[in-house]
């Protein structure tokens, strides 16, 4: 590594600053409900079809979710997450941050 660089870690959503301590990491792209969803079935390396299979929700429908034609709600995502083996916020509010949402209320 090239002196005056910075090696940046990224664990559960924080980096690693110059000062060795770790602070939120910044969001650099916002994710739909159906980009989630995508993601979680990448990451479980799973196609459309497993899914479907594993969910017993359609796989055009999952098609239509991933690509933002159709909306996931609550009873989707309850299957889906079960399928994934993720909770079902993290599909249904993949930008959530807890720190602006506890400042919004105690503000």
């Amino acid at each position: 590594m090239a002196t005056g660089k910075l090696k940046k870690a990224t664990i559960r959503g924080y980096a690693k600053a110059a000062t060795g301590k770790y602070v939120p990491a910044r969001v650099r792209v916002a994710l739909t409900p159906g980009d989630s969803v995508r993601v979680a079935r990448e990451l479980q390396e799973m196609t459309q079809a497993e899914l479907a299979t594993a969910s017993g929700i359609p796989q055009p429908t999952i098609s239509s979710i991933e690509s933002g034609r159709a909306t996931l709600g609550a009873e989707r995502a309850e299957k889906l997450a079960r399928a994934l083996k993720v909770h079902p916020a993290v599909l249904l509010w993949p930008n959530w941050d807890a720190d602006a949402a506890s400042n919004r209320v105690a503000g």
